[in-house]
């Protein structure tokens, strides 16, 4: 009897890590709820171990489990590399493509992006997650992360696919009612609106000015996780933001937002982050490719 667990069982068993559950692994994957917990009972069969904690509402990794799943990745990411390397034509672009990024970059930037994407490389199956917060690439199975700011983690490749940097803003009525700041340390006297970026304090910002870099504490009555909210808070009169030059150039272009300090700035560059075991994946570097070339025609 053959007992080596299937790469379609892996695969499924690391969507179910990821999700946590069974009903909703099923649904990404257009199965139904009994053949995903049918086929991670084999996979527990075959390899002699419980790997998940079963619940009602959710499933989690036993120690075993942790094992495994690291293992899975593993042994997904090579076959996947595998194919690529014996590979050299366009049709080697192909199979899921999981990446992520924050809201207002990933929705206004790299969804139009992606649609391109896809039509260039139709065998290519693309899942996007939106998301404000630090990603765990290898442990939530994202092949590709989009970010913007700095990269901190040593065992990840990181390419820099387009220039940026944050501004500071604020809206004509704002200032009219606070004043102008004169000085980077002014600002620890205005309402600051704070967003928790992924690459920096919250409540502090540090930018780039004639002297170096700086620092200054802010405050304020509003904060929020989403770039967009604090935008739009910003354009309302609510106080002084921190956001990327092509979140906020249209606001300052139609006059709802200034530019304000303009001798400062905090740089925040597009970064293109994958696991070093990626490096030689055709449809990572297709994508990356792509999407440097397609920042630098709209930059």
């Amino acid at each position: 009897m053959n007992n080596t667990p299937s790469l379609e069982d892996l695969r499924l068993f690391s969507v179910v890590s990821r999700k946590a559950s069974f009903a909703a692994s099923a649904l990404e994957l257009g199965m139904s709820k009994a053949f995903v917990s049918k086929r991670i009972a084999v996979l527990e069969k075959s390899l002699g171990v419980t790997l998940l904690h079963r619940t009602t509402r959710s499933v989690s990794l036993t120690e075993n489990g942790q094992v495994v799943l690291q293992w899975a990745q593993r042994i997904l990411e090579d076959v996947d590399g595998m194919t690529d390397a014996v590979s050299h034509t366009r049709q080697s672009v192909r199979g899921l493509l999981r990446l992520c990024s924050s809201s207002g970059f990933g929705r206004n930037h790299l969804a139009p992006a992606l649609s391109t994407l896809a039509r260039q490389y139709p065998e290519l199956e693309i899942q996007l997650e939106l998301l404000d917060r630090r990603v765990d690439l290898a442990g939530e199975g994202f092949h590709l992360d989009i970010r913007l700011g700095q990269v901190q983690e040593p065992d990840m490749i990181a390419r820099r696919i387009a220039r940026n940097a944050r501004i500071l803003c604020a809206s004509p009525a704002y200032l009219k009612a606070a004043g102008m700041p004169a000085t980077l340390q002014d600002l620890s006297q205005h309402r600051c609106i704070v967003i928790r970026e992924r690459d920096q304090d919250f409540g502090r910002w540090r930018l780039k000015g004639p002297n170096g870099i700086e620092s200054v504490k802010v405050s304020g009555p509003l904060s929020a996780n989403n770039g967009e909210i604090v935008h739009q808070w910003a354009r309302d009169g609510h106080g002084i933001i921190l956001r990327s030059r092509w979140d906020v150039e249209p606001s300052i272009a139609r006059g709802d937002l200034m530019h304000i300090l303009p001798q400062y700035e905090q740089e925040a560059d597009v970064w293109a982050v994958y696991p070093s075991r990626l490096t030689t994946s055709a449809k990572v570097s297709a994508c990356v490719q792509f999407l440097e070339q397609w920042l630098a025609r709209r930059n």
